[in-house]
C-alpha cells in the first residue's frame, strides 16, 4: 500500500476546523515529516487549489473596512487587539500548510521550511489565545477579515507570486505593525502580551526570510530580476505597497535590500564617521 505523502497530510490538517485540533495536528505533521514517515512526492501542482481552508464558524468574517476600531485602553478594545493578532496567526497556519499541499513540485527543503513555519504559527496562536482568555474572551468573539487567505487563493497557481505577496508583502507588514502594537500594550501595562509579541516578531522575521529566499530562488530559475519582479507582482495583484513607518532592521534581517528599503521610503542608515 502506497504511503500517504506529506502533501496529502498537509491538506488533512489544513481542512481541520477546530483550532486546538489544527494546532495539535500541525505539531504531529512536522514530527512525522522529520521522522521520515511522510514522503514528498516530486510531481507537478496537479491538485485543485483549496479555496476555503478549515476554520471554525466564528469569528464572523467581514470586509476589512467593517472591522470595528477599538481603543486598547478599554478591556474590550484590549481583547479586540489581541483577537486580531490571534486571527492572523490562525490564518498563517493555513497559509504555511497550503504551501506544502499546493506546491508539491518544489524541493523537500521548501516543504520542510513551511512545515516549521506552520508549527511556529500554531505556537503563536496558542500563546495569543491564552492571553485573550486571560481577559475573559476567546478566539471568535470579535469579527475579523480574510485578507491573508484571499491572497493565498489569488496566488494559488504560482509559487513565485505566493512568496512575493504573502511573506514579502502581507507578513512583512506585520514586522512593521508589531512595534507600535507592543507600545500600546506597554502603555496599558500588559507586559505578558508584549513578551508574546517579542517571540512572534523574532519568529516572523524568519518566516519572511524564508519567503524571501524562495522568491529569489524562483526568480533566478526564471531569469527574472527579483526586485523589479516584486513591484510588478504587487501591481498585478493589487497588493499594498510597503509604506513607512517600516521596521527597517527587521525587514533588513528578513532579506530586503537597502535599495528596496530606500525605494519604500525608509531612511538610509546613519553612518558614524571616524573622528
Amino acid at each position: 500500500m502506497r504511503s500517504r505523502s506529506v502533501h496529502q497530510a498537509a491538506l488533512d490538517v489544513l481542512m481541520r476546523v477546530e483550532p486546538d485540533d489544527k494546532c495539535r495536528a500541525t505539531d504531529a505533521l512536522l514530527a512525522d515529516w522529520r521522522a521520515g514517515v511522510l514522503p514528498a512526492v516530486p510531481a507537478g501542482n496537479d491538485t485543485e487549489a483549496v479555496r476555503e481552508a478549515g476554520r471554525p464558524p466564528r469569528p464572523e468574517l467581514v470586509p476589512p473596512q467593517q472591522v470595528p476600531l477599538r481603543k486598547a485602553g478599554s478591556v474590550e478594545g484590549h481583547a479586540a487587539l489581541l483577537h486580531a493578532i490571534a486571527h492572523i496567526e490562525f490564518n498563517a497556519i493555513n497559509l504555511a500548510l497550503d504551501c506544502v499541499h499546493r506546491f508539491r513540485a518544489l524541493p523537500a527543503d521548501f516543504h520542510d521550511g513551511w512545515l516549521v513555519v506552520a508549527a511556529e504559527e500554531a505556537y503563536h496562536f496558542r500563546l495569543v489565545r491564552e492571553r485573550l482568555r486571560s481577559l475573559g474572551f476567546d478566539y471568535g468573539d470579535f469579527p475579523a477579515h480574510n485578507g491573508l487567505w484571499e491572497m493565498a487563493c489569488k496566488t494559488a497557481d504560482d509559487p513565485l507570486a505566493r512568496m512575493a505577496l504573502v511573506p514579502r508583502v502581507l507578513e512583512a507588514r506585520g514586522l512593521d505593525a508589531t512595534p507600535p502594537i507592543m507600545a500600546k500594550l506597554r502603555a496599558i501595562g500588559d507586559r505578558d502580551s508584549v513578551a508574546v509579541l517579542e517571540i512572534i516578531l523574532r519568529d516572523e522575521i524568519g518566516h519572511v526570510a524564508l519567503g524571501d529566499r524562495w522568491f529569489r530562488i524562483l526568480c533566478a530559475e526564471r531569469g527574472l530580476e527579483p526586485e523589479a519582479t516584486y513591484l510588478k507582482l504587487i501591481d498585478a495583484f493589487d497588493a499594498p505597497r510597503p509604506r513607512p513607518p517600516l521596521h527597517v532592521e527587521a525587514r533588513r534581517a528578513a532579506g530586503f535590500s537597502e535599495a528596496e528599503l530606500a525605494g519604500f521610503g525608509a531612511k538610509a542608515p546613519s553612518v558614524t564617521r571616524p573622528q
